[in-house]
């Protein structure tokens, strides 16, 4: 892609935007970084931009800051459909990060999506990628925290791109296309931006809908939604299902992970031999494992590394044992669906809830809750409505404690009550934003101060 002597807008100061400034100037461009946030540089070192001949501009965007710009790159942080850019748009090429990294890579690109489980299906996948493409040919990228861009002009075209995708990243995108992609299911979450589920749903499909019958599409055949996706999808479908087998495609079968194609049936691994545990990482593993087999993965080398993989950090993240209680670290769980997959993996939990609530229904969270936790302590913004929800759904008030703003007052908490053979769980259900930067800074915060406990 050559920008040589164009005018390059990008804006969304963090770390896509960053990476997509400093590859635009590598590339030849004119650069401006642009974020709406005066004060963004107290939160981000905006030196090595300037250093590398990039203009920053922070304050409210307005039309001249897009006069005679050749394109526009927007943060996956930034909406696309704001006042500004339907004007802009009209006369200026509007791209997300991930399509600018698409339009640099030389290598075909194996996408990851769904609403839950996409860190650790795509980690899990690109270790499998390395089983074929080799170990330094395979980029991995995306919302999972490096520069889509900076791994597609890295890799060559005899390598790989394995990219986490979320709807954000796909709003300003209308040519990204893969060669294979897995979406692992659709639940209620980012309605505010999104506004419904089937705008949402949309923003997702964009994984294939360039694909033809030569590109791959890995679907969960128990999430009607993702099902659903085969109807219009003119790829070749592979669908994997962690309750049933299947006539073709991935399942569990006499405790193993197996595929059944086109007639044949592949053992790959058993489930007790796998390191990351829980029914949700049964369903990881399918998707991840029938995409690498699809793209021509040996059965055997997989399931070593199926054998090897070791839980994603912030995903039911064991942290330590202290007087025959475990603790672990599930702030990734940014939404009820995706704690609820952890609820459902102990028994006894003491289980530490709340924060940026995305107001997003918790009837189900809270039939679990009613099985599987013994006491309930609730931090953060979410703290009054994830009680009164508890209490509506016959919780016990005895059983719920409040903490505050304080993970500190919280795992002190769930220290003092703790018994084995309970475990002290951090499985949030929502976002971080009301105390903590992201789930990574909360999940953090979380180990430092269980590792800190005497």
């Amino acid at each position: 892609m050559d920008l040589t002597g164009k005018k390059v807008i990008v804006v969304g100061a963090g770390i896509s935007g960053f990476a997509a400034a400093k590859l635009a100037k590598k590339l030849g461009a004119t650069v401006i970084m642009s974020d709406a946030n005066e004060n963004v540089d107290q939160k981000h070192d905006l030196k090595p931009l300037r250093d590398a001949g990039v203009e920053i501009v922070l304050g409210k965007q307005t039309e001249a800051l897009f006069k005679d710009a050749d394109l526009v790159i927007i943060s996956p942080a930034v909406p696309r459909h704001i006042p500004i850019f339907e004007k802009v748009g009209q006369s200026v090429p509007i791209i997300s990060e991930v399509e600018f990294a698409y339009k640099l890579a030389k290598a075909p690109i194996f996408a990851v999506t769904g609403t839950n489980g996409k860190t650790t299906t795509t980690m899990l996948l690109g270790e499998l990628m390395k089983t074929i493409y080799g170990k330094n040919n395979v980029g991995v990228g995306g919302n999972i925290g490096t520069p889509l861009c900076e791994e597609c002009y890295r890799i060559g075209e005899d390598g790989c791109i394995v990219a986490e995708i979320s709807s954000y990243q796909m709003e300003a995108s209308s040519e990204f296309t893969t060669k294979g992609a897995a979406i692992l299911n659709v639940t209620p979450d980012h309605l505010a931006r999104h506004k419904t589920m089937d705008v949402y749903q949309a923003e997702k499909e964009k994984v294939f809908a360039h694909h033809t019958k030569d590109d791959f599409l890995v679907l969960n055949y128990d999430d009607e939604r993702t099902r659903s996706m085969a109807q219009r999808a003119k790829s070749t479908i592979c669908f994997f299902s962690s309750s049933q087998e299947l006539e073709e495609g991935a399942f569990v079968k006499d405790g193993q992970l197996v595929i059944r194609w086109h007639g044949m049936l592949h053992a790959i691994c058993k489930v007790d031999e796998m390191q990351i545990k829980g029914a949700h990482n049964i369903e990881n593993a399918l998707a991840a494992v029938s995409l690498a087999f699809l793209a021509g993965g040996d059965t055997v080398k997989m399931a070593q590394v199926l054998k090897d993989f070791a839980p994603v950090e912030h995903r039911i993240e064991p942290v330590r044992t202290l007087n025959g209680v475990t603790y672990y670290n599930d702030s990734k769980a940014t939404n009820p669906e995706a704690a609820n997959k952890a609820i459902g993996t102990f028994e006894h939990i003491i289980l530490i809830a709340g924060g940026d609530d995305k107001k997003t229904p918790l009837d189900e969270f809270y039939a679990l809750v009613n099985e599987h936790v013994d006491k309930l302590i609730l931090v953060g913004d979410a703290t009054a409505r994830f009680e009164a929800e508890a209490l509506k759904h016959k919780y016990p008030a005895v059983n719920i404690y409040k903490a505050g703003y304080s993970m500190e007052k919280a795992v002190e908490l769930a220290h003092d009550m703790a018994k084995a053979p309970q475990v002290v769980l951090l499985s949030p259900a929502c976002a971080s934003f009301d105390m903590y930067d992201g789930y990574e800074a909360r999940g953090r915060d979380f180990k430092r101060i269980v590792n800190e406990l005497k």
